[in-house]
C-alpha cells in the first residue's frame, strides 16, 4: 500500500565516519597532534632563561624589586646652603622655564600674580608639598630653605617684593 523509501532515510543519518581508515585518522588528530602540540608549548616555555622585559640584568633587577623600602642618608650638615638662583638652575628651570605642565614661566608676571597674591607661605607649602603635576619639592634633593630661596627668586623674578628667608638656627 504504502512505498516507503527508507535507504534515503538512514543514509542522512549518517556521521561523518565512513571507514575504519577515517575513523583511525580522526582518532590521530583528535589526541595524539594537540599532545605534541601541548609537549613542545611545555618544552619551549622551559627550555631558555627568559628574563622579564626590559631586565638586563636578572640579578639587579631582583636586587632592585626586593630592595628595602627605608633608606638612611646621612648629609654634611656644615655644608653650604646653596641660593635661590642655584636651586631654580638643577631643579626648578626644567619646568619653569617652558611652562611644563601647567608650571608659571619664571618672570611671567601674569602667570605669577594670582600665586603671590596668596603669599609666600602658601607659595612654599606648595612648592614642599607638591602641586598637581608638580612633586614634592620638585622631585629635588635639598633642604626646605634652600627650596624657600628658590620659591622667593621665582617669585621675585615674577613681581614679588618677598624677603631672602633666613637660615634657620643649627639643631641641638
Amino acid at each position: 500500500m504504502t512505498d516507503i523509501n527508507t535507504s534515503g532515510h538512514e543514509e542522512a543519518h549518517t556521521g561523518p565516519i565512513k571507514n575504519p581508515k577515517q575513523l583511525l585518522l580522526a582518532v590521530f588528530f583528535s589526541f595524539v597532534v594537540p599532545i605534541f602540540v601541548i609537549i613542545g608549548l611545555v618544552y619551549f616555555v622551559t627550555s631558555a632563561n627568559k628574563p622579564l622585559a626590559g631586565a638586563v640584568n636578572l640579578e639587579q633587577a631582583v636586587t632592585a624589586r626586593i630592595q628595602k623600602v627605608g633608606a638612611v642618608q646621612i648629609r654634611d650638615a656644615n655644608r653650604t646652603a646653596k641660593t635661590g638662583e642655584q636651586v631654580f638652575a638643577a631643579q626648578c628651570s626644567a619646568c619653569h622655564t617652558a611652562g611644563v605642565a601647567g608650571a608659571p614661566k619664571f618672570g611671567d608676571a601674569a602667570a605669577w600674580a594670582p600665586r603671590i597674591k596668596t603669599g609666600f607661605d602658601a607659595l612654599l607649602n606648595s612648592a614642599l608639598k607638591g602641586k598637581n603635576a608638580m612633586g614634592p619639592q620638585g622631585g629635588g634633593d635639598f633642604d626646605n630653605f634652600e627650596i624657600a630661596r628658590a620659591v622667593v627668586h621665582m617669585a621675585n623674578a615674577g613681581g614679588a617684593k618677598f624677603a631672602e628667608p633666613a637660615k634657620p638656627a643649627a639643631a641641638k
